[in-house]
């Protein structure tokens, strides 16, 4: 097994100029319009710097997929560490919506890449998940939120809200079953 070398500080610029290039064609929608090599043009580096960091157009998609689930993974640490459990955990979800709104150029790119390589984000959904059930473990060890559901029931949520992006009114709706989940983990209080 070897271990990555640090990159230089302009060799990470230049990554970091070719992932911040690549959210952005994702979000446009237009990963497919674009010959691999425009990422370079795009990013102002050179194709050689586009092949040497990411071979291959999976291999730039699976990147930026990765960075996405550290950034909302910081996220629920952030939160979990500065607000109290079940506020962490709404404003988690909450905050979800709005990544999968924001990042539907993405969602839909890199289900395209993967419809049949689905292995490649299971390490991410993992980690997304294991972020998930530490949110949920807090505000179940707070009293806040039962403790008869699992994450990965609240997981199919955020998937389902996500596959049903395109209906009409989705971001209300998807507001709505937040809200819905959210009552239904709350833990009930008994009046004895």
């Amino acid at each position: 097994m070897t271990v990555d070398k640090p990159l230089r500080a302009d060799a990470q610029r230049k990554r970091e100029a070719l992932l911040a290039t690549a959210r952005e064609v994702f979000d446009a929608g237009g990963f497919f319009d674009l010959r691999f090599d425009d990422f370079a043009r795009l990013a102002g580096v050179g194709t050689g710097t586009l092949y040497r960091h990411f071979p291959t157009r999976e291999a730039l998609a699976e990147a930026v997929y990765h960075g996405e689930v550290a950034t909302l993974c910081d996220r629920a640490r952030r939160l979990q560490a500065t607000l109290p459990a079940a506020e962490a955990l709404a404003t988690f979800l909450r905050g979800m919506v709005d990544h999968i709104a924001a990042h539907e150029g993405l969602a839909r790119t890199l289900a395209t890449l993967w419809a049949d390589r689905s292995g490649a984000l299971a390490e991410g959904s993992r980690a997304l998940e294991q972020a998930v059930t530490d949110l949920v473990a807090a505000a179940v060890r707070d009293g806040a939120v039962r403790d008869d559901v699992d994450a990965g029931a609240v997981m199919m949520t955020l998937h389902g809200i996500g596959a049903a992006h395109d209906r009409p009114r989705w971001r209300a709706e998807a507001d709505d079953v937040i809200t819905l989940v959210l009552d239904g983990l709350r833990r009930p209080h008994s009046d004895g």
